[in-house]
């Protein structure tokens, strides 16, 4: 398991939100969703200096909304399946803006099913906390998916 050491400021992603009380596959749901109306949002996402999307995100969040870790042993929370957008950017009807707080996070690629599980026991043995709620990223140039864990605010 390679794990680098990742800082991102706050940014703004516009998806699709639902939660673990919509049931088993809300996630596939929320991603078959946002996937099929992307046309509604694809104006304004984020994209580099070539057109390209910058990030494709998987943000979750304690029941609060305050960005703080899934509840009841990363059982419960929200997601949104979405994009990062360009920080004024308006969501559209049915779709929701979430503004992540910046943090320092150490990232890890998806390489294994349990990369969850790794990496909750690697910050248990390196006395490490968790700030903030895990991030799934996809970089869209590589197509890898990560997991952003926060151990520092900024």
């Amino acid at each position: 398991m390679k794990i680098y050491e990742y800082k991102k400021d706050s940014f703004v992603t516009i998806g699709k939100q639902g939660s673990t009380l919509d049931g088993l596959s809300f996630v596939q749901n929320l991603w078959k969703d946002a996937n099929s109306h992307f046309n509604e949002v694809q104006h304004l996402a984020k994209k580099d200096e070539f057109g390209n999307l910058v990030g494709v995100w998987g943000n979750m969040s304690d029941f609060s909304l305050s960005f703080q870790p899934w509840q009841e042993n990363f059982s419960k929370g929200y997601y949104l399946a979405g994009v990062e957008c360009v920080d004024d950017a308006i969501a559209p009807e049915g779709w929701t803006k979430w503004i992540i707080p910046s943090f320092e996070y150490l990232m890890v690629e998806c390489e294994e099913k349990d990369t969850f599980v790794k990496m909750i026991e690697y910050l248990s043995q390196h006395s490490l906390t968790l700030v903030g709620a895990v991030q799934d990223f996809t970089d869209p140039k590589s197509g890898k998916n990560y997991m952003l864990f926060p151990i520092k605010s900024n």
